[in-house]
């Protein structure tokens, strides 16, 4: 079976211009964990997670180290989130893009994304436009369907 079969058609991409909230707006509005980041002529540049966004939340380990007790109070960083939210998300999305084709055989984008740790890969063609996503999910239910009768 190839990519194509099973893919999501219907993406919510996320443009790079976007803030921290219009961000996590997106992801929480649609119910998704992840979206494709978009330059300004809609070609794909990265991808953000609710992990990218969460992340920010929380210190680097040097800032912990050397200032514990800026950190020691957890309702205080909940409320970073606050503070940052006008910030871009420029900074906070992942530059390094997996994809595949949507003729890509769906074990093979499996292992991709087992491979680099990742749950959700955009699908392209041939000229790099995002025409598709899949994730762990639509492949693993996949494979469950077609060998288990689900």
């Amino acid at each position: 079976m190839i990519v194509k079969n099973i893919m999501k058609k219907d993406v919510f991409t996320i443009p790079h211009t976007a803030t921290y909230y219009e961000a996590a707006r997106v992801l929480h509005d649609h119910k998704i964990s992840g979206a494709p980041i978009v330059d300004d002529d809609n070609k794909l540049i990265g991808m953000i997670t609710e992990k990218d966004l969460f992340k920010v939340l929380y210190p680097f380990y040097k800032s912990y180290y050397e200032n514990p007790e800026l950190y020691a109070d957890a309702e205080e960083r909940e409320n970073k989130a606050g503070e940052i939210k006008n910030d871009s998300i420029e900074k906070f999305f992942s530059h390094e893009i997996v994809t595949v084709t949507p003729e890509t055989l769906i074990m093979k984008a499996g292992a991709m994304l087992i491979a680099k740790g990742i749950h959700r890969m955009p699908v392209v063609d041939d000229k790099g436009r995002i025409v598709g996503i899949i994730s762990r999910g639509d492949i693993f239910s996949e494979v469950l369907k077609r060998n288990f009768d689900f």
